[in-house]
């Protein structure tokens, strides 16, 4: 895309408002070259991008521009789309509300019959709308954990899970042959519920999610006993406080307290360093609340209450973050040893992990008989593998997640759901105090059994109009050259999810990997850690993750903490 002509295209146009050609005019050339020299890239995820003017930014036209592809896409897959219609969500960000407003109105113009919650509402309440009203299609408006200044698109199938690579690429290629400008909303919002296209989902809808979810408690003893555990919650300003409330009551939880200060819905996230429970830091608030409470456990939801974080107190009381990976290993053992105690086992039970989630998690099933599965990153695939078991009657999954703080269990939601897993982690910590231990006590039980394991996920961030070309560079360059050690330990094999092969170093055979066509790489080291190579799809980062094992539990987190440090020397390839 010539990004000047493209600027002076926009800047000359008279779909824009005054306003908006004042924001462009003011554009130095660096700015205007990277909102202008391509179109925001439409994935499997939709859209992420920067709020502001320009086809590289998300705004009023660049929502339409995806809502219009995404809408011919449908209508070309089933004549019937339409009248089943779409389920729309949004959440507390800067745009939100009326980016899901100028979505429902192109979806109007295009003949479907529109759901739209009638207030802010979470990711997974959105993924099981779908489900319950067998949608065509959902369509969320949030950028999930990034910053603020950021807002996103997320697009959804009829089986409540987000859409595939086919689709996504479909859509795409719609997107390539539209001109944003020209796309117009319709008629008025207001006049869409008039006319009965647009409908509210309001107090009867959350009341179905809050039962649905609450039918993934496990053991009901353990939840009476447990009900004074001392819980402190916070939703980072995020919609989760909307909808977490109702569903720790509904399950018992009494001794519940709420970061005040973070439980109003506000785009700005003004007391949160990050919007993210990945980063340690944005529990300050709720450790402090914890400190005063004693509390048992800290529960954190990213701002669209799809990823979930937790802190709970060690043996001597110190509060400390508890990671995704570990977090998913101690939720699948407990999930495993309620289910048989309960008598709930399901016949052909079974997990779901990704490729760069951590081993201990696979130690606990493989110990317990329960079925592993390894997907791509990302809720899709996993929500494609449910589907895939069930199909085949192949199996019963009991919990799927991936070590960037999303859990998905239940029939009645196919995304990562920050909701259901908080009424889970609530219940398993409750049985863990029961039993005299701390989450902490029970993590240590599980490396005992199973060995211990750490690890730790680095960036390193490419942005601008070179970053992309960066990224490709590199993962060509360590395709060829793949280092031959890794803080001091040899690399003995080299799975490229690309070619779908695994390659061992010292004698060169090659093996096919179960699943590819996925752009990572994982270097299998000595001594049975990893190290994983991924370019993010929504963000312009290379991720890498330390996937390590060793003999003692400070021995894996210091060769966890040692790859880290190398990270960077292994991209500067």
């Amino acid at each position: 895309m010539d990004y000047r002509k493209e600027y002076e295209r926009w800047l000359a146009s008279e779909a824009l408002k005054p306003s908006e050609r004042q924001e462009l005019a003011a554009l130095d050339a660096a700015e205007a070259e990277d909102r202008f020299y391509r179109n925001l890239s439409f994935g499997t995820a939709g859209l992420r991008g920067v709020m502001a003017l320009g086809p590289n930014r998300m705004n009023v036209y660049t929502v339409r521009l995806a809502t219009e592809a995404f809408a011919r896409v449908l209508l070309r897959g089933s004549k019937k789309a339409a009248a089943k219609g779409v389920c729309l969500c949004y959440d507390c960000r800067d745009n939100s509300l009326r980016f899901a407003r100028e979505a429902a109105r192109v979806l109007v113009r295009n003949g479907f019959f529109v759901r739209m919650f009638v207030g802010m509402a979470s990711t997974p309440q959105l993924s099981f709308a779908v489900r319950r009203y067998g949608a065509a299609a959902g369509i969320n408006i949030t950028a999930s954990h990034n910053t603020p200044e950021y807002n996103g698109y997320k697009a959804y199938n009829s089986y409540g899970s987000q859409i595939d690579n086919a689709t996504a690429d479909a859509v795409a290629a719609e997107m390539a042959r539209l001109d944003p400008l020209s796309i117009s909303s319709g008629l008025s919002f207001e006049n869409g519920l008039e006319c009965g296209q647009i409908v509210l989902m309001g107090e009867a809808d959350r009341q179905a999610f809050v039962k649905a979810e609450l039918g993934c408690a496990i053991d009901r003893e353990v939840l009476r006993r447990g009900s004074d555990l001392r819980i402190v919650y916070t939703p980072l300003h995020g919609v989760g406080g909307e909808i977490i409330p109702y569903v720790l009551d509904g399950a018992g939880f009494r001794n519940i307290h709420y970061v005040r200060e973070q439980m109003r819905p506000d785009g700005a996230f003004p007391t949160a360093k990050s919007p993210n429970p990945e980063d340690p830091a944005s529990f300050a608030l709720a450790v402090k609340l914890a400190r005063e409470k004693g509390a048992d456990l800290i529960i954190a939801n990213d701002p669209d209450a799809d990823r979930i974080g937790i802190f709970a107190p060690d043996s001597k009381g110190a509060l400390l973050p508890v990671s995704g990976n570990l977090t998913g290993a101690l939720l699948l053992n407990y999930i495993i040893e309620a289910r048989r105690r309960c008598g709930s086992m399901p016949e052909k039970p079974a997990f779901i992990k990704t490729i760069v989630t951590g081993g201990l998690a696979a130690c606990v099933a493989e110990s317990a008989g329960v079925a592993c599965y390894e997907t791509f990153t990302g809720f899709r695939f996993m929500a494609e593998k449910v589907r895939e078991l069930e199909k085949r009657s192949e199996g019963n999954y009991l919990l799927a997640y991936e070590e960037s703080f999303g859990y998905m269990m239940g029939n009645h939601v196919r995304d990562k759901d920050g909701v259901s897993a908080a009424l889970l982690l609530a219940e398993m910590c409750a049985w863990y105090r029961g039993r005299g231990m701390t989450l902490w006590d029970g993590a240590e039980e599980l490396f005992r059994r199973h060995g211990y394991f750490a690890e730790r996920t680095s960036n390193m961030y490419f942005p601008g109009v070179s970053g992309q070309q960066e990224m490709r560079r590199i993962m060509e360059a360590l395709r060829r050259f793949p280092p031959k050690e890794i803080c001091g330990h040899a690399v003995e094999r080299v799975r490229d999810y690309l070619s779908g092969v695994s390659r061992g170093l010292a004698l060169g055979e090659r093996q096919e990997l179960p699943i590819s066509g996925m752009d990572v790489l994982i270097y299998e080291l000595s001594g049975g850690s990893r190290l994983a190579v991924r370019p993010s799809g929504t963000e312009p980062k290379v991720k890498l993750y330390a996937l390590c094992r060793g003999e003692s539990r400070s021995g894996a987190e210091e060769l966890a903490r040692a790859m880290e440090r190398e990270t960077e020397h292994i991209l500067r390839i």
